[in-house]
């Protein structure tokens, strides 16, 4: 199957644009925009550079929505129904350009603890309102498996598609390096050909690194030999540099072929 490699970089979203040019020029076939800071697509300013890069490259576009401060799940009816604002806001935008949009799940806050079921029903609530947003631009919404801090939801494969199951407009994106930090990589293989996306980077099993492919734990053979198998869509690498794009990329190309 035929994978393709984007370059995503949540580190450089306050860096001016004109790095994004190096996705291209280091060999990738994509970028995966993350709407944040000064790539926000509901300020006009911010998507206007972001549309010229598009046009002056061939890069493929995928989007990762807004999470910073945000709370599908979250007991507090207000800040729920904005963070249900942003996430549609983004995918409206986003449509022009891409067709698959990577979510952030919710967590549970303190008040939540006490009411578990509550907040994953707040959740399902919140995933069918940006799905129906979703499949009224033609686009998935993918909701992530999130890294081992206990709070956060969809953690493990069962939890993600039954979270996600039987929405229209929403999909799922397996994460493999958040996947890693709870020792569940092998546990998400089996299932890689339900994902609508993939994201991979590398870290030592313990926290999020986002390190260059190679430079922590991952098997990346055994994860890209059951990609190839299953899977036939885009690979985002996500890294912290120009530089770690460059450095991933050879370990992509020798694994995910």
């Amino acid at each position: 199957m035929t994978l393709k490699p984007f370059f995503s970089s949540s580190s450089k979203v306050w860096d001016d644009i004109a790095w994004v040019y190096g996705i291209e020029e280091a060999g990738y076939e994509g970028w995966e925009i993350v709407a944040d800071g000064n790539y926000k697509l509901d300020n006009p300013e911010c998507l206007k550079k972001i549309k010229e890069v598009i046009a002056s490259t061939d890069l493929g576009i995928s989007v990762h929505a807004p999470f910073g401060d945000l709370n599908l799940a979250t007991l507090n009816d207000p800040i729920w129904r904005e963070s249900i604002r942003q996430i549609c806001t983004c995918i409206t935008h986003a449509s022009a350009f891409a067709d698959r949009i990577t979510i952030h799940p919710g967590y549970l806050s303190p008040v939540g603890k006490l009411m578990p079921q509550k907040v994953w029903n707040l959740q399902k609530e919140a995933l069918r309102q940006i799905g129906k947003c979703a499949a009224d631009h033609s686009v998935l919404a993918c909701v992530e498996n999130m890294i081992n801090v206990k709070e956060f939801l969809c953690q493990l494969p069962e939890e993600l598609m039954g979270m996600t199951e039987g929405i229209e407009g929403i999909g799922m994106t397996f994460d493999f390096g958040h996947a890693n930090t709870l020792g569940k990589v092998n546990s998400f293989l089996p299932y890689v050909g339900k994902a609508s996306q993939i994201h991979i980077h590398d870290n030592h099993g313990s926290s999020d690194e986002h390190l260059a492919l190679g430079d922590g734990l991952i098997n990346w053979a055994v994860v890209g030999k059951a990609v190839c198998e299953k899977y036939n869509g885009i690979v985002v690498i996500e890294g912290r540099s120009i530089e770690e794009a460059k450095k991933s990329l050879p370990v992509f190309n020798r694994c995910f072929s």
